[in-house]
């Protein structure tokens, strides 16, 4: 397993840690970012430059934002691996766990 964003990203979209990513595997959702798990070369390059905490290796991830681990996996079994976020722009959809979090207006 690769790193995850969690909830703390859900409606901020930063996009700092895309700017990190040495292999573009960090895609865009309506609300929130997703790292493919499969893409990703466990670098953490993108963990620190996240100004909301909310990359966590899959291990790691707080149990309170544990479904975001599954979510991350499921969001992308539709999509593939399109091998490079940045040339396919954003996804237009979010995985259920995102899209079911509250609104953040701010």
């Amino acid at each position: 397993m690769s790193y995850v964003i969690a909830q703390p990203c859900v409606d901020v979209k930063d996009r700092a840690c895309i700017q990190e990513c040495p292999v573009d595997c960090i895609y865009e959702g309506d609300r929130s970012l997703y790292i493919h798990p499969s893409e990703c070369v466990d670098c953490g390059a993108c963990d620190p430059v996240c100004p909301v905490e909310a990359i966590y290796y899959a291990d790691d991830v707080p149990d309170e934002w544990a479904d975001y681990v599954m979510a991350s996996v499921e969001f992308f079994e539709e999509l593939g691996s399109p091998q490079g976020a940045g040339a396919m722009g954003p996804v237009g959809r979010d995985h259920p766990v995102i899209a079911a979090e509250p609104l953040r207006v701010g």
